[in-house]
């Protein structure tokens, strides 16, 4: 338990110094909406079903839909269930927010976890499109700092997850579609 206060304590020194160096009147106005892009994966949702659309494109399109559900039922559904960390405004409640309170728990974070699972197999299969991908999910996964809903660790975590999931779907379908002799 001690080891976890240290952890905790570290984290909140880092997402404090995070905040304070980075925090001005703009980001106070845009975090809010760039973090909603990513909530529930939709740009990441969106971004598939538009690929799935394409005969081309239709596998990685399906790839991103299987790393967004795996990433969701392993980060929401089983990680923040079972290790159920309070996020930072519950543990220090004198944290303003800019956005109404989730109501789940910190660890890992959803929006990060989703984001990176979608960037990792569009960079995966579109080279080109890799640094706009991981600009996308960069920026959502650092508003949910600078929103101070999630901190760093629940980042990492997320970013963790989200590659994890990103690489089981592409292994799995890629197998699948060649047994179908679909590729």
């Amino acid at each position: 338990m001690r080891v976890f206060n240290s952890i905790n304590g570290m984290d909140y020194n880092l997402l404090m110094q995070i905040h304070n160096m980075t925090q001005n009147s703009f980001l106070d106005s845009v975090m809010p909406y760039i973090s909603a892009m990513g909530d529930l994966g939709a740009i990441w949702i969106i971004f598939s079903l538009v690929l799935i659309v394409s005969k081309k494109y239709r596998m990685v399109g399906i790839m991103c839909l299987v790393a967004l559900l795996l990433t969701s039922t392993i980060s929401e559904g089983i990680l923040k269930n079972l290790l159920q960390r309070p996020r930072p405004f519950v543990q220090y409640p004198s944290i303003h927010l800019l956005i109404p309170k989730p109501p789940s728990f910190s660890f890992p974070s959803g929006h990060t976890a989703s984001s990176f699972a979608a960037a990792t197999v569009i960079a995966r299969n579109f080279k080109k499109a890799s640094l706009p991908a991981f600009i996308i999910a960069i920026a959502i996964s650092f508003s949910r700092i600078y929103l101070m809903v999630h901190y760093p660790s629940d980042i990492l975590g997320g970013i963790l997850v989200g590659i994890f999931c990103a690489l089981c779907a592409e292994a799995i379908l890629k197998k699948y579609w060649t047994r179908k002799g679909l590729i």
